[in-house]
């Protein structure tokens, strides 16, 4: 049985009275899993320091603190997956947690088709931390399946493959051990493993000054490759940021992940928004407007931007200034074109391109 949560905060001053007044997850959310995470998602609108009643800044940070962490030990007491899952076309063996992000924990697991269950695969299995957060996962397997079928075959791999997507429902319930009735239902993408990959946030790390912009080229002209393959497709990826941005310093990859937040067919106001980076959004998606290629090409260059920081140099500033303008028809809207405006400049800044090996420390 779930119980009933308190009554659904109208304002900031009520949504702050929920949260300080909460001494356990379920007396913030309840327990129905699905209802638990969209009130999580509703609070955090309500209480995020961007969006409070004007003084009211570092009121609402503690606040939505509080809430993480509450919401963090709701998600957490979830049981994990069992050492095996069968679904109709695959038989998949987990194993350890490889990465914890906003939505999702990514597991290893090797997955055994039913069709040669001799050959196995090294995947990713992606299940949502709320089951509430089902449709985004759902919302990235339709992404890929959109890009396998109707993308440029050449450019498939700047975006994951998808082997599957199924449920599985959790044993035991919610209460953990013992509990008694169903467990929660989650949606779950297994994906083909990525090694030798890492974030951009690896490279702020390693060079809080700034990576060379003669580093940062191939990079940023990669990720314009990623994103005109996907807008060739009809695929909006709606959360271009530093951490869903990976790279193959030795072989100058490139692969665009987390798509749980993109936008297929036709345009369409984007489905959530990744809170701690509110600030990267252009304008059109904090006003709840259909997110296009413009709003993808924005925050790419808010990301090369900030990874080259103070060593940007002033002509790759102007262009960065060009694609972020605040009103989303002055800003560029085809990948493609924007690649060849920047491949233009680079080569008047450096000349005919090199490989420059790119060493990053472990």
């Amino acid at each position: 049985m779930t119980s009933r949560p308190p009554a659904r905060p109208r304002s900031f001053d009520e949504a702050l009275a929920a949260v300080t007044n909460a001494t356990t997850p379920a007396e913030l959310f309840g327990t129905d899993p699905l209802a638990a995470g969209r009130r999580h998602r509703y609070l955090v609108r309500l209480l995020h320091p961007d969006t409070a009643p004007p003084g009211r800044a570092a009121e609402a940070t503690a606040a939505c603190a509080a809430l993480n962490a509450l919401n963090d030990a709701r998600t957490a007491a979830s049981a994990p997956p069992p050492d095996t899952l069968t679904t109709p076309h695959h038989r998949y063996r987990t194993g350890p947690v490889q990465a914890t992000g906003d939505l999702a924990v990514l597991r290893r697991a090797h997955a055994a088709p039913h069709r040669d269950p001799y050959t196995e695969l090294d995947v990713l299995l992606k299940i949502p931390r709320s089951p509430a957060d089902n449709d985004l996962i759902a919302r990235e397997a339709t992404a890929l399946t959109r890009l396998a079928r109707h993308g440029d075959p050449r450019f498939h791999a700047y975006a994951p493959t998808l082997v599957e997507t199924f449920r599985y429902t959790e044993t035991p319930g919610p209460g953990g051990p013992g509990a008694k009735g169903p467990g929660a239902v989650r949606q779950v993408n297994a994906l083909t493993r990525l090694d030798g990959f890492r974030p951009l946030t690896d490279l702020a790390a390693a060079w809080p000054e700034g990576v060379d912009p003669r580093d940062a080229a191939w990079i940023w002209r990669r990720l314009l490759v990623a994103l005109g393959y996907a807008h060739r497709a009809g695929v909006r990826h709606g959360a271009v940021l530093p951490e869903h941005v990976l790279i193959h310093p030795d072989l100058h990859g490139l692969v665009l992940v987390d798509w749980c937040y993109s936008v297929s067919g036709a345009p369409a106001p984007l489905p959530a928004l990744v809170e701690r980076h509110r600030d990267r959004y252009p304008p059109e998606v904090l006003a709840r407007e259909s997110a296009t290629e413009a709003t993808d090409l924005y925050m790419a260059s808010l990301c090369m931007a900030g990874l080259m920081g103070d060593r940007i140099p002033l002509a790759l500033r102007a262009f960065v200034v060009g694609s972020t303008l605040p009103e989303e028809r002055r800003r560029p809207h085809d990948a493609w074109r924007l690649l060849t405006e920047l491949d233009d400049l680079l080569d008047r800044l450096y000349g005919p391109r090199t490989f420059r090996p790119l060493h990053l420390p472990s």
